[in-house]
């Protein structure tokens, strides 16, 4: 089978390996449609690891199951997460699922022909995919539940006032779920592309990154923000945000700038204003469950954020469209595509 193999965005190999068996409590999976996440472009993220197989949004069809799997039959369509917390340990007791002590099993890249999926994710972490639910928007389930957990972090309902900064994928969705859910959504980012692109998903007002946010929004005549979502690696981000922020506000850290660039948080202000400065890295299992509720009633829909399908051959290409960030929004892959 083909797989590629990530050293570096400049440096990305397809190879030709062994297609694997699944052993009696494993399965494997014949992948249909594999996303390119923000997160994969970050090199200082994932170098660390490299050479290493991306790919954490998938789609997949069931080509083998082992002897003992009961759950699952050849040629269902699933989605498998990449990896899945314990549910027993002090931080799954109390709700941080990303920082499970014992996960120890992680799903194989899904930029490749085929996954084996391991016993503890075949329990766990596989899932069957809605009729309603096509491979390409089985995509958005994971990155969908990280936009779910980090605004229940935040409490944002309905009514409130919502400032996205940065509208790449992850900051399109966080605008339609707040819009969902009933709230003002101001966005906001330095591309006027993906300005154009948040106004069409439904956000109220949207605002030139480049310029001061908080003013803007204050001269249409919004109040500041019960929620910012920082979706951008950008310091510059984080000084407007600051300013956006409203008195009890929430802000989220959902992409942060890279290590070693310190950020100088104004916590004397913040103290009287009680602000709350907060992070939100990955989802949990009852973040899985509401994204594909969100997904499978049409609440979410996300058909109109893919803008570009390719092969595996081509995935330096898709990186190279998700690093400059002009032209895409989602890009997916299809490995078993020609």
């Amino acid at each position: 089978m083909k797989v590629s193999y990530w050293h570096s965005n400049n440096d990305i190999r397809i190879e030709e390996v062994a297609t694997p068996r699944p052993g009696p409590k494993e399965m494997l999976l014949k992948v249909a449609s594999c996303g390119i996440c923000g997160s994969d472009v970050v090199e200082w993220y994932r170098k660390p690891r490299a050479p290493l197989v991306q790919g954490h949004e998938i789609g997949a069809e069931v080509v083998e199951v082992g002897s003992s799997v009961t759950g699952f039959k050849v040629g269902e369509r699933v989605f498998a997460v990449p990896k899945v917390p314990c549910m027993e340990c002090h931080y799954c007791r109390n709700g941080h699922y990303p920082q499970c002590a014992e996960i120890k099993v992680r799903l194989p890249g899904g930029f490749a022909e085929y996954i084996l999926v391991p016993e503890i994710l075949v329990e766990k972490g596989t899932y069957h995919l809605p009729d309603t639910i096509t491979y390409d928007q089985s995509t958005f389930i994971e990155p969908l539940a990280c936009v779910v957990r980090a605004q229940r972090l935040a409490g944002i309902r309905a009514g409130q006032t919502v400032v996205v900064l940065g509208c790449g994928m992850s900051g399109l969705l966080h605008v339609k779920l707040a819009k969902a859910r009933d709230c003002r959504v101001v966005a906001a980012d330095v591309n006027r592309k993906r300005l154009a692109f948040a106004e069409q998903l439904g956000a109220d007002l949207i605002v030139d990154a480049a310029g001061d946010v908080s003013e803007s929004f204050a001269a249409a005549g919004d109040k500041k923000a019960d929620a910012v979502m920082i979706c951008t690696s950008a310091v510059s981000a984080v000084e407007q945000a600051w300013r956006c922020v409203d008195k009890g506000g929430a802000i989220v850290f959902f992409a942060v700038p890279g290590p070693g660039r310190d950020i100088v948080v104004p916590v004397n202000d913040f103290w009287t204003r009680e602000i709350r400065i907060l992070t939100s890295y990955y989802c949990g299992p009852p973040d899985i469950d509401d994204a594909l509720k969100l997904l499978e009633s049409g609440r979410i829909e996300v058909e109109d954020m893919i803008t570009h399908r390719l092969p595996l051959r081509d995935i330096a290409k898709g990186f190279q469209l998700v690093i400059d960030a002009n032209e895409s929004i989602k890009v997916i892959i299809k490995p078993n595509e020609i």
